[in-house]
């Protein structure tokens, strides 16, 4: 698969207001998941390199500037998270309807449309419309329609929200396998660290409108340089001045009473959740920083560790890395 014009990078630089402020690159074939809390302008980012957000600046894709283009014309697929299929429309005239707006005839159109429905596994549902589709089987119909324009943008908003573990994780093996054979740029955005570490090639981690880390999916999980991104790969991050100390969950101790002696690797906290995590319960702690901890389920129950227990955590120095 390529774009119209053939393949190009991409290079973004975009502004708007309040919001957003951010220079994204990415090379012919890149996969750049985009990560960050909510509210730090994942979706803002999606819809302006889409044009369906006004923003200043500039869109550059294979060297023609999109930003002047109207949506229709920039050649750019999106998958949004609500979908948005055309619910009077069969699953075969929504996904027909991307390449008859660029000019296919409707034999042509339906033809391609057969093809991506097959891809997708979900071809002999080509008649139903979406009200009649499964969550899984009506996300496979709107990637099959940002697919069949043959897009040199592909534009995922968090594409498996709302969708069952076990279908959300067939449709992620599936979407690697058509993202490996694409020959564009994909942005997905993502809440999820597996969606990070499987399908990406390159993870832009957004913090209040600005990008805030970029890299491989290795480099920003083996350093991650924010607490949400800590938090996704499983790690306790602390920022202190301009170096970043990190240690896994599994090295905190946890205490109903402050910890003995002067180390000065412990914090106090409030217990906000206690959820399984493996052979362990893995605790969220608020207090100055929101830290994550691994107990056993005897120490849970022993230390009462329940939501809105006061705990302290520590950590010894050998256990944290810096950088």
């Amino acid at each position: 698969m390529s774009g119209g014009g053939g393949p190009g990078g991409l290079l973004a630089r975009l502004s708007v207001p309040g919001r957003l402020d951010v220079e994204l690159t990415a090379e012919p074939g890149d996969v750049v998941a985009v990560v960050g809390p909510n509210g730090a302008g994942k979706t803002t980012l999606v819809q302006a390199l889409a044009g369906l957000q006004p923003a200043a600046g500039a869109v550059r894709l294979g060297g023609a500037d999109l930003t002047a283009l109207p949506p229709q014309a920039r050649h750019v697929g999106v998958v949004f998270q609500d979908r948005r299929l055309f619910p009077h429309l069969s699953a075969l005239q929504n996904v027909a309807f991307g390449p008859r707006t660029r000019g296919v005839g409707a034999g042509p159109a339906r033809d391609i449309a057969r093809d991506w429905l097959d891809r997708l596994g979900v071809g002999d549902l080509a008649g139903r419309r979406p009200g009649e589709l499964s969550g899984g089987q009506a996300q496979r119909v709107a990637i099959a329609r940002a697919l069949a324009t043959d897009p040199a943008l592909l534009l995922l908003d968090e594409p498996f929200t709302g969708l069952d573990v076990g279908v959300a994780a067939a449709l992620r093996i599936e979407l690697a396998g058509h993202l490996r054979d694409y020959a564009g740029v994909t942005v997905l955005v993502t809440h999820d660290a597996i969606d990070a570490l499987t399908l990406a090639t390159r993870v832009a981690v957004l913090d209040g409108g600005r990008l805030a880390q970029s890299g491989s999916p290795h480099e920003v999980a083996a350093r991650p340089r924010t607490e949400h991104v800590a938090r996704l790969v499983g790690l306790n991050v602390i920022r202190e001045g301009d170096h970043f100390r990190a240690f896994p969950p599994s090295a905190v101790t946890v205490s109903v009473h402050e910890p003995d002696g002067s180390a000065r690797n412990r914090w106090p906290g409030t217990v906000r959740s206690a959820a399984p995590h493996g052979d362990a319960v893995r605790l969220q702690v608020h207090g100055d920083h929101q830290l994550i901890a691994d107990v056993t389920p005897a120490a849970t129950r022993e230390l009462g560790l329940t939501p809105g227990r006061r705990v302290w955590l520590s950590v010894k120095e050998t256990a944290i890395a810096t950088y």
